[in-house]
């Protein structure tokens, strides 16, 4: 039980936190809290106005019709008061709501930004996006309730219970006792709603993760007919949120008729007080009045608190997920000096790293590649010929030894400078939704037309652009759906041209396109690493044989080192896939070359 409640304070304490994150929201704050102290301060005035009215009527013949016609006046003027300052009150809640909204996502963004590639090698992106909506959504909620209601609820409550105690301290003793009990008996069975809306959670965001992987590859889904798979998956998981919303919600509502039947014994406490002793003349007429006005004004909060209370559960329930990637630490900070790149000379000396420390992917690698060399990563998948270029971006930093350009060790560098002078090609495009200006100049946004068409052609990209209707302002849909897999190569190779870096890691994609598209990017390509010193991840074994020097890995090792030539005599792995293109036939030599990811 101590855990439970310990969890939740853990979880109430984030969300008052936010309060504290938007420095420049601390003004709205102070206004919406003045104005709520001036509206409770009016609420409590009415009871009291009304109370004299009936004493004053109760004289009769000798009641001060001025005085009275006064106090109906007062009466009217605090409805005034309350009408517009409780709209400008809400007014301000609600910019406050919208600028909070904005100032999560944005530091949920940033923060994710911040995060290794490693955190993202384990995560569900649609996981990642479907947790931003939720929580945000959620914390904004709660913050818009407790600046326009639960705040106002609060203020009047403490102000009503001072004037009931002065008029009479039993009425007020009773009143009082209200909040203890109640917010112990919804301490005492929250940590179950938790439970519940955690496990809801969990299936939400793993059909909503589940939908926007399907919707991107959409054409993979319906290509193998598994549109009913797909849909079957994502209904079963939301049946789960219904199947565990029927105990929550049956709970809740349980215990909120077992709250709900205390106050109403206590509120026959207070009302059969106040008739008894306003019988016995205890009080006036007036007075009795103001005391039914003060609880009711008691009584609409304390009942209104069972939704508070379960927005504000629903609110530390669903903003879990987003404290906890805020927690996640980020990558190491981007210290050290700027990369003085001279010849873009790379070594790698004694680099061993795993994604799972206890099970290295690469061991003791060691090589050098020389300026403006190109070098080709082989062997079969898994070997970790990507893991190397991973640590040469510092995505990852080796577990041990080191990755040096010109001397000087990556880890002693800053990331971004590091980044700065290495281009990708990636094998898969990746585009941006978008024009094709817009991809091209990735790397640097305010790049000149003339470079951007000059980039262009040298990727062979500038003829199927300008015939494209709106040229370089052409919308290529998500991903660059709208595009051939020949022209995304393209483009992707001209935003790497444009970048004009020193140091080219290209992970080749050109075996899944036709011979013409293939021609283009490979002439792209060649000018692209020409003068650059180059590490390809070769998927066509032509490459590996127009290469300076060939890297073989074997279990995770440096099996072999040469050129081509030298490389051609040995028994080593790139000789046995010069061998395999003697198999027998077109089918055993295209299973052979699959094992190192490569085809003739």
């Amino acid at each position: 039980m101590l855990s439970l409640s310990a969890c939740y304070s853990r979880n109430v304490k984030d969300l008052l936190n936010i309060l504290r994150v938007g420095k420049e929201l601390r003004p709205s704050y102070a206004w919406v809290s003045f104005f709520t102290v001036l509206l409770s301060l009016l609420t409590i005035l009415q009871p009291l106005l009304s109370g004299w009215a009936i004493d004053e009527i109760g004289k009769g013949t000798d009641a001060d019709v001025v005085y009275a016609g006064m106090l109906a006046l007062a009466i009217f003027g605090l409805d005034l008061a309350q009408t517009f300052f409780s709209n400008i009150s809400g007014y301000i809640g609600d910019q406050i709501q919208v600028k909070l909204q904005k100032l999560l996502s944005e530091n949920y963004y940033r923060h994710l930004m911040t995060l290794p590639q490693q955190y993202y090698d384990e995560q569900q992106s649609g996981k990642i996006i479907a947790r931003l909506n939720r929580s945000i959504e959620q914390i904004v909620r709660f913050i818009h309730m407790m600046t326009n209601n639960f705040l106002q609820f609060i203020f009047t409550t403490i102000f009503s219970l001072i004037v009931v105690t002065i008029i009479s301290w039993q009425v007020g003793l009773l009143l009082a006792s209200l909040y203890p009990i109640f917010i112990w008996m919804t301490v005492k069975t929250s940590g179950t709603w938790l439970k519940y809306q955690e496990k809801k959670n969990n299936h939400v965001d793993t059909a909503s993760g589940r939908f926007a992987e399907a919707i991107g590859q959409m054409k993979v889904v319906k290509s193998y007919g598994q549109e009913d798979r797909e849909l079957s998956f994502f209904q079963k998981n939301l049946s789960r949120v219904i199947h565990y919303n029927k105990p929550q919600s049956k709970y809740w509502h349980v215990r909120d008729v077992q709250r709900r039947l205390i106050l109403n014994i206590i509120f026959l406490m207070v009302y059969a007080f106040i008739f008894v002793r306003g019988a016995q003349g205890a009080f006036t007429a007036g007075e009795v009045v103001a005391l039914i006005l003060y609880a009711m004004n008691i009584r609409i909060p304390i009942f209104t608190i069972s939704f508070l209370v379960e927005n504000t559960q629903r609110a530390v329930a669903d903003s879990k997920d987003y404290f906890e990637i805020m927690d996640e630490l980020p990558e190491s900070e981007d210290e050290g000096a700027e990369l003085q790149l001279r010849k873009a000379a790379i070594s790698f000396d004694g680099v061993t790293f795993g994604y799972d420390v206890m099970k290295p992917v690469v061991k003791d690698i060691s090589f050098d590649i020389q300026p403006g060399k190109k070098i080709a990563l082989v062997g079969e998948s898994g070997e970790g010929k990507t893991t190397l270029t991973n640590l040469l971006l510092r995505l990852y930093d080796p577990n041990q030894g080191q990755i040096a350009i010109d001397g000087q060790p990556t880890s002693s560098v800053t990331r971004a400078s590091l980044r700065t002078h290495i281009g990708v090609v990636f094998q898969e495009p990746n585009l941006f939704s978008g024009t094709i200006r817009e991809n091209i100049s990735y790397a640097n946004s305010d790049a000149s037309q003339s470079a951007i068409e000059k980039a262009a052609r040298a990727a062979n990209a500038h003829e199927f652009i300008a015939e494209l209707e709106n040229g370089y302002d052409t919308e290529i849909g998500e991903r660059g759906l709208k595009l051939s897999g020949g022209q995304k190569q393209r483009i992707a190779i001209a935003r790497a041209i444009l970048k004009d870096a020193p140091i080219l890691v290209l992970d080749e994609a050109t075996s899944s396109l036709d011979s013409k598209s293939e021609l283009l990017v490979q002439e792209a390509l060649e000018r692209l690493m020409k003068g650059r010193t180059t590490i390809i991840i070769a998927h066509r074994l032509s490459t590996i044989q127009n290469v300076d020097t060939i890297v073989a890995l074997k279990k995770g090792k440096v099996a072999e080192i040469g050129s081509p030539r030298e490389l051609a005599k040995t028994d080593g792995i790139y000789a046995q896939l010069l061998r395999v293109q003697t198999a027998r036939s077109a089918e055993e030599r295209q299973e052979a070359l699959a094992k190192f990811g490569i085809v003739g």
